[in-house]
């Protein structure tokens, strides 16, 4: 870390509680490890107050509400490149892995950017919600929570200041005010169990998801694509006591997971509670880990291994995942070194609290004249929640799901100023805009799918976000 740099070490808080006081302020992020467990989960990061806004819509960027010229990625390159080398690459294993950056969200919409798709049209591919597909924050100052050691630091730059000394006192003012703020906050109240809503609808019947996943099948058997992720939008509107942060504790109380976020743009909120991982970058070295193939836990131990049991063995899960692995390898290849690409992991059991998955990782070399920004391009949107091959998947997927995702299936994570990088997969996330909640679920179809055991799959793959609204199940607060 730069020498201007200030870190202030507090007294643990709860994430979830140092966050409240935050929740509706715009570009606010909280990156959220609601569940920790060895080898996952370890950092958490409150990130207010940014120096400078980057969004999106349409293939227009903006900085700070002005248009700029270039495509979005590009405009992050160039962004970052203006901060390279400000603040020092040495990475400390005592420090977290995020020391400033950008934080925030990529919508699944974004891919449009990248690729060359058919025109949203009714009755395809409806944009109803009019969210940014791009809204990322510039954060000079951020709160770190090292769950492992229960450690809480604050850390500031003092960017965009470039001079030493107006540096060296912008760092130490806004590391002091985040760390006061921080300190002296009330426990939350406890969660209670009324609903917070009173209707749920999807944008698809039973018959008309099962319907699309035949004509998926067809698209197969037509040599179209090998496989693709179909989805059903679900629709709420919250009661008017009820409010998108309150929402967000339920779902990761409800569903919690590694790569958790809640994330505040104009007029609303991206809540997510995502178990998957999309793509880290330290150093130069680049993971994915894909999930694909999915069962629930049992309600008890016997039938929660047999579960389990019945998830490794099954060819059809398996076969899925191996067909993303290799998008996976194509997509890093276009900006990793010849020969660098492996495969570390091949579709091991991972459990969490609702849910077992099948989950690989693929790792690589990134080129020395690559960075996060064109790695990000390369893979955007992730092939465990598009298909196989990715764009024509993509075309048949704004073909059958009558609105476009949002922020499903994007990406939410942060890119640091010493050019590292980490983000998530955006499944298990919900949209909150004008008090409207929207989330999706969907699976890999194949040729040998089920029309109606994928149905069923999107249903339990939604029921912890269900429950949150419902207010079903509720335990204990998530730390």
């Amino acid at each position: 870390m730069s020498e201007r740099a200030i870190i202030l070490e507090c007294a643990w808080r709860n994430p979830v509680e140092a966050f409240a006081p935050f929740a509706n302020a715009p570009s606010s992020v909280l990156l959220h490890s609601s569940d920790v467990a060895p080898g996952r989960g370890r950092w958490s990061y409150l990130c207010i107050d940014p120096f400078s806004v980057v969004t999106s819509k349409n293939g227009t960027a903006r900085i700070d509400g002005r248009p700029v010229a270039g495509k979005p990625f590009d405009v992050l390159r160039s962004l970052m490149k203006n901060f390279k080398g400000s603040v020092n690459d040495t990475r400390n294993p005592a420090l977290p892995p995020f020391l400033g950056g950008l934080a925030g969200f990529f919508a699944y919409d974004l891919g449009a950017d990248l690729e060359r798709l058919p025109p949203k049209r009714a009755p395809f591919a409806v944009d109803d919600q009019a969210c940014p597909d791009l809204h990322l924050g510039l954060y000079d100052t951020v709160a770190a929570f090292d769950h492992h050691t229960e450690r809480l630091l604050v850390i500031s730059s003092g960017l965009p200041e470039a001079a030493d000394a107006p540096r060296r006192k912008r760092a130490k003012a806004r590391a002091e005010a985040l760390a006061a703020r921080l300190a002296d906050r009330p426990p939350l109240p406890p969660l209670a169990d009324d609903p917070l809503t009173d209707h749920i609808s999807s944008n698809f019947t039973a018959e008309g998801y099962r319907q699309a996943v035949a004509r998926v099948v067809d698209y197969i058997h037509a040599g179209d694509i090998f496989q693709a992720n179909l989805s059903q939008r679900f629709e709420a509107h919250l009661r008017p006591a009820a409010t998108p942060f309150t929402l967000y504790r339920r779902l990761t109380q409800e569903s919690p997971a590694p790569y958790a976020a809640y994330v505040a743009f104009d007029e609303g909120a991206l809540l997510s509670s995502s178990p998957e991982s999309f793509l880290r970058l330290e150093d130069g070295c680049v993971t994915t880990a894909p999930i694909k193939g999915t069962r629930p836990r049992g309600e008890t131990p016997t039938k929660d291994r047999l579960l389990a049991e019945e998830l490794r063995a099954s060819e059809k899960d398996r076969a899925e995942n191996v067909m993303i692995v290799d998008l996976l390898r194509n997509d890093l290849s276009k900006v990793c070194a010849d020969r660098s690409i492996q495969v570390g992991k091949l579709c091991e059991l991972g459990s969490f609290a609702n849910v077992h998955h099948l989950i690989s990782e693929v790792t690589g070399r990134l080129r020395d004249e690559e960075d996060a920004a064109t790695l990000l391009a390369a893979c955007f949107p992730g092939g465990s929640i598009t298909g196989a091959p990715k764009i024509r998947a993509m075309e048949i997927i704004a073909e059958l799901e009558p609105t476009t995702r949002a922020g499903y299936c994007g990406a939410i994570g942060w890119l640091g100023f010493n050019g590292d990088m980490e983000t998530n997969i955006a499944i298990r996330t919900m949209t909150v805009k004008d008090r409207r909640v929207t989330f999706q679920a969907g699976g890999g179809i194949v040729a040998g799918s089920d029309p109606q055991a994928e149905y069923l799959e999107t249903l339990a793959k939604a029921s912890a976000m269900r429950n949150a609204l419902l207010g079903k199940a509720l335990t204990s607060v998530p730390s």
